[in-house]
């Protein structure tokens, strides 16, 4: 069975402190007989009730605006019918500006244009009745009371709005920066990724397979070739890290320039593969039907590279004996750059490398930041794997 707690209003020790000082004043002047309004047929004390009745509210200024400035109003009009005290007038000045400061934003608006037309509507009468220059001063005075508390508040709480305002902002604007860099943190760690993959699965499969080779297969021959296989990955491929620890030590963009691949590269890939894939009986077979000296934007052509890399690689791990032709070609200026690598599908006799599965999604990640399609399956007897990369003058090439 649940409870019920019982929430107690406590106010603000500041608004305490206000509606007593501000009733001991009140008390003071009427004790020295300083009244606002002069004599009155009503008995002095009287002044004292809207001063008390005001003071009370004083507590409430911030929990109960509204009710504040209700009872405040009719207590500052009962104190015009008494000798007035000033202490009065002044907590209604404040209890004006508090309505304007913690009410509600429709109040806020509302308040200071309806003091304003009311000064304006008190002093166009007072001169029309009176008829005197100092008929004026009623104008000016409930300006003062009702008007410029309401005009001071609004100018207040203005300015605390937009102060929110503006660390919302900046708080949303530090947020987004801190989202921002973690995607660009994500982004490139993936792309890190992706470059380390391509780089060095290639050598590291051949030497896999060709220390599989050399442990089963009891050939001096074999054995003598296959570590000639084993020392050359080896060495090419501690160039690749060497290379990549560079480019992440930003050593500059001549390093960079020289240690990005690009489509001339595709003889010697295909060379290298043949070496290691000669033992798992794999030919690779290049076929460029682009226009020769056709330029080709950076990231393009090292996506179309880094796939034909990881293919190679698919085909040493997985292939079996045969050709395995890679084709490269554009369909004009404008066109996309096509990339097609196809593999022997089929048992294959001999040692294999094991695969992780990254290497298909890395390929994929590639054409899709690029903007492009991209295929990989079985066709018939070959497996097969196709990328059209955006290459004309509109590509994403960022």
């Amino acid at each position: 069975m649940g409870t019920v707690t019982a929430t107690t209003f406590r106010p603000h020790r500041h608004d305490v402190l206000l509606a007593v000082v501000s009733v001991l004043v009140g008390l003071l002047l009427w004790l020295l007989g300083i009244h606002s309004n002069g004599d009155r047929p009503t008995p002095d004390w009287l002044a004292l009730i809207p001063l008390l009745v005001l003071g009370a509210m004083e507590p409430l200024r911030r929990s109960n605006p509204r009710l504040t400035l209700a009872v405040g109003t009719v207590g500052v009009i009962a104190d015009q019918f008494t000798v007035g005290n000033l202490g009065t007038v002044l907590i209604f000045t404040d209890l004006m500006y508090a309505a304007v400061v913690y009410g509600t934003p429709a109040s806020a608006r509302r308040l200071p244009i309806t003091t304003g037309l009311i000064t304006i509507a008190v002093t166009i009468a007072s001169v029309a009745w009176l008829r005197t220059p100092q008929s004026l001063m009623i104008g000016v005075l409930t300006g003062i009371v009702c008007f410029g508390p309401a005009l001071t508040g609004a100018t207040l709480r203005n300015h605390r709005d937009a102060a929110e305002a503006a660390r919302l902002r900046a708080g949303q604007t530090a947020l987004l920066a801190e989202m921002d860099r973690s995607q660009a943190v994500t982004a490139e760690r993936a792309r890190m990724a992706r470059e380390l993959h391509d780089m060095v699965a290639n050598h590291l499969s051949a030497i896999a397979i060709h220390s599989t080779a050399a442990l089963s297969i009891d050939s001096a021959d074999t054995s003598r070739q296959a570590l000639g296989v084993i020392r050359e990955n080896s060495v090419q491929g501690l160039a690749e890290m060497r290379r990549l620890i560079g480019l992440l030590r930003d050593a500059g963009a001549e390093q960079e320039a020289a240690a990005t691949p690009c489509l001339d590269g595709l003889d010697a890939l295909l060379g290298q593969a043949r070496v290691n894939g000669a033992a798992s009986g794999l030919d690779f077979v290049l076929v460029d039907e682009r226009t020769p000296g056709e330029p080709l934007p950076a990231p393009v052509e090292l996506a179309a590279y880094r796939i034909v890399q990881e293919s190679l690689t698919n085909a040493l791990k997985h292939a079996a004996p045969g050709e395995v032709t890679v084709r490269v070609g554009r369909a004009g200026p404008e066109g996309p750059l096509t990339v097609r690598v196809d593999s022997p599908y089929g048992d294959r006799p001999g040692p294999r490398a094991p695969g992780s599965g990254t290497g298909l999604t890395g390929m994929r990640e590639r054409t899709q930041l690029l903007g492009g399609e991209f295929a990989a399956g079985r066709a018939g007897p070959v497996w097969r794997v196709r990328a059209a990369l955006p290459a004309g003058e509109g590509a994403v090439t960022g």
